[in-house]
């Protein structure tokens, strides 16, 4: 309440009768009004977060060229893919779980799921990188010699980059958007461009090796801090006790997530490392600019996706299915028309942003209004895949994914030898249409809910096709 008078305070006073509705509501604890919280919460972190990755790499990019940057930038994100994928799944787990067990008051089951989310990712992924370390030495050879260095350092991250994967979605299963996404998006890379600065100022050559070796630092120091937090806040809202370890439920339904997260991850980030295959690392650099610069869009999708997930779950397992379908329409237009304005006007001052990172860069201006139109595609569904799973419909998910996975490989390896970066970022966009199309058929037909921005989510037959599912 006391926050609510403050906010109020803040406006002028023809709209503090207006305003006091809207912040009242998202100051309850009405379960809607709670995920519209966390949407705008998470909304903002990624503002930020956006906003400091946009000046990180451009003064990355200016500390070490374009030669240097873009092999930093193949790297980086090659193992930050790697990490992710380490956790098999695992992570998201812990948000399709948590919320039923928090409603039904099974305090042994959070335990054991927490606990066991932890020691599985950590073991996976360190398991992964030292599948990895063994790669590199026996064939090195097949890496470009400029990568091999960087590529070593990051495999150190690949644990660090799983557990916090894991805190991740323990802190969004209990809607603490600010404690989940402010580590991974907000201090890690203040934290990487804070170690390069010291790094610069103690002489250290201005190398992607360089730039590798306080991703490392960044992501350690990130991480433990996050444990510690995340510890402490479990510990004020369940007392210590005995653990029930579901473990083969949690891995049945954790192998088909981590096919689906798999599948998307790949297909958001899967241009880059083909770019940076087929390319040299000056138009890897132009490349992720100009990605880099319209995942300024992108954050409004994830924002409605990390906000969503918790909500879904709780509906679906509370069998209201009318409540699920109007709840899943909000989150379409929570996602389609902030997309809309934030991409045009990202759009165009596009040659102006790109021009920041160097004068070489503006050459990705045009790839940025082709990776836009890929961009609100997936807008028009929303959280899609997010619905689905949530739903219990992990296999069906993997299909999509699978096959917008092997749309995005077949036209990048198609397109890019042709085109060069036009090709790579039709191909992109594409994928994202293609994947737009799958997920709004596969809701659609699994769910009847009609999932677009333009329609009503609830004029599909929900007895017929809800209820089929039902049984």
């Amino acid at each position: 309440m006391a926050v609510i008078q403050s906010a109020e305070r803040l406006l002028p006073a023809g709209l503090r009768g207006k305003a006091e509705p809207f912040l009242r509501a998202l100051a309850s604890d009405d379960p809607r009004n709670r995920a519209q919280r966390m949407a705008l919460v998470t909304f903002a972190i990624r503002v930020v977060s956006a906003a400091i990755a946009f000046l990180s790499q451009i003064v990355l990019a200016r500390m070490m060229g374009e030669f240097e940057y873009g092999v930093f930038v193949f790297a980086w994100a090659l193992v930050v893919i790697c990490g992710d994928l380490s956790c098999l799944g695992f992570h998201t787990t812990v948000v399709r779980f948590l919320p039923d067990y928090a409603g039904r008051n099974a305090h042994a089951e959070i335990r054991g799921l927490i606990s066991t989310a932890r020691v599985f990712a950590m073991l996976s992924s360190t398991v992964l990188a030292a599948v990895g370390f063994l790669c590199l030495w026996l064939f090195h050879g097949a890496f470009s010699d400029y990568y091999v260095i960087p590529l070593f350092i990051g495999l150190f991250c690949m644990p660090m980059i799983a557990l916090g994967d894991v805190l991740d979605s323990t802190a969004r299963a209990h809607s603490w958007a600010l404690v989940a996404l402010s580590p991974t998006y907000i201090i890690r890379p203040l934290l990487i461009l804070v170690f390069m600065v010291l790094a610069m100022w103690l002489d250290e050559p201005h190398t992607a090796q360089t730039a590798m070796v306080a991703a490392l630092a960044a992501t350690y120091l990130t991480t433990v801090v996050q444990f510690i937090n995340i510890v402490r806040r479990l510990g004020t809202r369940y007392v210590p006790g005995p653990r029930k370890v579901e473990i083969s439920l949690w891995i049945k339904a954790a192998l088909p997530i981590f096919l689906i997260e798999g599948f998307s991850f790949l297909l958001t980030n899967s241009d880059v490392l083909v770019v940076g295959i087929f390319l040299d690392p000056e138009s890897v650099a132009i490349y992720f600019a100009a990605a880099k610069t319209m995942a300024l869009v992108h954050f409004v999708v994830f924002s409605v996706k990390a906000a969503a997930a918790p909500r879904f779950s709780a509906l679906f397992a509370s069998g209201d299915r009318a409540a699920l379908a109007r709840f899943a329409g909000e989150t379409v237009r929570w996602s389609f028309w902030p997309s809309l304005v934030v991409g045009l006007a990202v759009l165009a001052l596009g040659h102006v942003l790109l021009s920041l990172f160097g004068p070489a860069f503006t050459a990705g201006h045009g790839l940025m209004a082709i990776l836009l139109a890929g961009i609100l595609a997936k807008a028009l569904v929303g959280p899609g895949e997010v619905l689905l799973t949530m739903a219990g419909e992990q296999r069906f998910c993997v299909a999509v994914y699978a096959v917008a996975l092997a749309a995005n490989v077949l036209f990048n390896v198609t397109l890019i030898p042709l085109f060069g970066l036009t090709g790579a970022a039709i191909a992109t966009a594409s994928a994202m249409v293609v994947e737009a199309v799958l997920l709004h058929i596969a809701v659609r037909g699994k769910l009847s809910i009609i999932l677009f921005a333009f329609a009503n989510p609830v004029t599909a037959s929900l007895t017929n096709g809800m209820d089929h599912h039902d049984r």
